[in-house]
């Protein structure tokens, strides 16, 4: 199951992408075909909530499609779909994982910086936008805007302290997100906050594949090109911290709860890591692959 969030008719909704990622089911409409009732919330962090009742009736919606020959009224074509990042608006700041790949760390210092324990940072919540979306240059604040292609978990369900073997209980599933970075900013200020927070500098999308799609997030193919150049390629097997181990870690004494957003890390190839560096210019079209998931798209202004 692939879930989006769009905006249909001055309305947000939320679908399901069929097997062929050709058109967008629209829960609400069948719901309210099959029972009169518009019983899904209109967010996906409500509908996430839901837990397992959520996810159980969505198939009993498939299910009543399977037995009714009045299908098409149900679906809109996805290139007719306005896609919305899959969480418009996160409820929290988004977690992000700092170094988690070894190589990555060696091109922003050397092997020294291999970090022994999970370094977490956040992005601010203003900072979301959805695919196709154009991200702001910024020039009047930065000169060294940055890409990193990252895999996204989703937390479904409300927990503390778990553990490592039972984290991915926790999981709802899974996305691609674009930790844009603004390097001078983050020298600057000694921190990452500041340049990790510009407006529109977390692209997210274009939709949430449900964990039953995935079964091991630990071995995906990740790859991210610019202008069409490949600039990083590796798989989330390179991770120093598996997911497992960074939801344990998050959770020791702090409340996961539905919807919260944790972005994994990056690989190397990272702009700042080539001599000279390539970062970003006005223009410069994004793409972010991930197996499994599909393709995050986005330009710079």
């Amino acid at each position: 199951m692939r879930f989006v969030t769009i905006q249909f008719k001055d309305e947000q909704c939320i679908g399901l992408v069929d097997s062929e990622g050709a058109k967008i089911l629209l829960l609400n409409k069948v719901e309210k075909a099959r029972s009169g009732n518009n019983s899904f919330p209109a967010s996906m962090i409500e509908c996430m909530a839901l837990g397992k009742r959520f996810i159980e009736q969505v198939n009993e919606l498939l299910v009543w499609i399977q037995n009714t020959d009045q299908t098409d009224p149900f679906y809109i074509p996805l290139e007719e779909a306005n896609l919305l990042a899959p969480i418009p608006i996160p409820r929290k700041n988004i977690f992000c994982v700092g170094k988690n790949y070894a190589e990555h760390a060696i091109e922003m210092g050397s092997a020294e910086d291999i970090p022994k324990h999970v370094m977490v940072f956040t992005k601010a919540p203003t900072t979301v936008i959805g695919p196709d979306e154009t991200v702001l240059n910024h020039r009047e604040l930065t000169e060294q805007l940055d890409y990193e292609g990252e895999l996204a978990v989703i937390i479904g369900k409300k927990g503390r302290a778990i553990k490592k073997e039972e984290a991915l209980d926790y999981v709802f599933g899974y996305t691609i997100l674009n930790d844009v970075t603004a390097r001078d900013l983050q020298s600057r200020h000694n921190q990452f906050f500041i340049g990790k927070s510009l407006d529109t500098s977390c692209p997210m999308g274009p939709w949430i594949v449900h964990k039953s799609l995935i079964e091991n997030p630990n071995h995906l193919n990740i790859e991210t090109r610019i202008n069409g150049e490949v600039r990083q390629s590796s798989n989330t097997k390179n991770f120093i911290f598996p997911v497992e181990e960074v939801i344990s870690v998050l959770s020791a004494g702090m409340t996961l709860e539905p919807g919260d957003i944790i972005a994994t890390g990056t690989p190397a190839g990272v702009g700042k890591g080539f001599k000279p560096a390539k970062f970003l210019r006005p223009g410069d079209q994004m793409e972010i692959m991930i197996e499994k998931i599909g393709t995050l798209q986005n330009r710079i202004e």
